[in-house]
């Protein structure tokens, strides 16, 4: 019967599709610009070029921006587009909050090598975290472990592992599987996503004071994930709410963005000796 036939074309349209997504889903992911458009020294900050080695053998590339009198070292994950010359403004706020930052490319990404993958997005984390603590010898106390959408996972699972002086997940969503299904509205698209990034499971064995930046106009990662990650997190932990897209919440927010990040960090942060 042609309505059967139909039916069976468009049944397998619609496997096809969906293995299609599956196997190639890391390019939905993933948003790596290769070629880095600027650096520190266009906004005016010193800046140390930096390479530094995962345990798999793969070679990253990050900054270290120095700041004179430094309270604290930030450990900068970005979210999954461009690359650290996209995170000026950024790291412009953390220099005027008088913090030393250390931002790095994950595998894939700017001048980094390699190509990337949830695993080995993990395994980059642990090598700038090491690269810190073991070359740079900070104490951990000092160490503000911040991430942006999905750097926030990965800062999350940072923190789980490790004792850092301060954890900030900023526009991070739950899971990239609840991620996917609140941007596609389709519930079956859970079982097609093969990434994990459970930012929630590695926050609630987080013990470091915690801060969670979310705005309520966030056309991505909708406010309820934020406000779930708070729900999950420990003692001692804030909220802080802020205004404006996915992308540019935190330059709209402008002041009172920064005076929150500022008022969270004297409160928890060990200054240095």
């Amino acid at each position: 019967m042609p309505s059967v036939r139909i039916i069976i074309i468009a049944a397998s349209v619609c496997a096809l599709s969906f293995a299609l997504i599956y196997i190639f889903q890391s390019r939905f992911v993933y948003y790596p610009t290769r070629t880095p458009s600027s650096d520190p020294s266009s906004i005016g900050l010193r800046f140390e070029d930096v390479r530094f080695e995962t345990a798999d053998g793969v070679q990253l590339s990050g900054w270290f921006i120095p700041c004179n009198g430094a309270r604290g070292v930030i450990l900068f994950c970005h979210g999954n587009a461009g690359n650290i010359s996209h995170r000026l403004d950024s790291i412009s706020i953390f220099h005027r909050l008088r913090l030393d930052v250390f931002i790095f490319d994950y595998r894939g990404y700017g001048e980094s090598e390699g190509k990337p993958t949830e695993y080995g997005t993990y395994q980059d984390a642990e090598a700038a975290w090491q690269y810190l603590i073991e070359e740079r010898k900070v104490n951990p106390k000092r160490v503000v472990v911040f991430g942006r959408s999905i750097g926030g996972a990965l800062a999350a699972w940072l923190a789980q592992h490790h004792e850092p002086g301060a954890l900030i997940i900023e526009s991070t969503f739950t899971s990239l599987r609840d991620a996917a299904a609140t941007i596609y509205h389709f519930p079956p698209v859970r079982w097609f996503v093969r990434f994990g990034y459970n930012t929630a499971e590695h926050l609630a064995q987080v013990n470091c004071p915690v801060l969670v930046v979310h705005s309520r106009d966030d056309e991505i990662m909708s406010f309820h994930h934020g406000q779930r990650l708070f729900e999950l997190a420990g003692e001692p932990k804030k909220f802080l709410e802020i205004t404006g897209s996915h992308n540019e919440g935190f330059i709209t927010s402008g002041k009172h963005y920064e005076e929150g990040l500022n008022a969270f960090i004297s409160e928890y942060v060990e200054p240095k000796p």
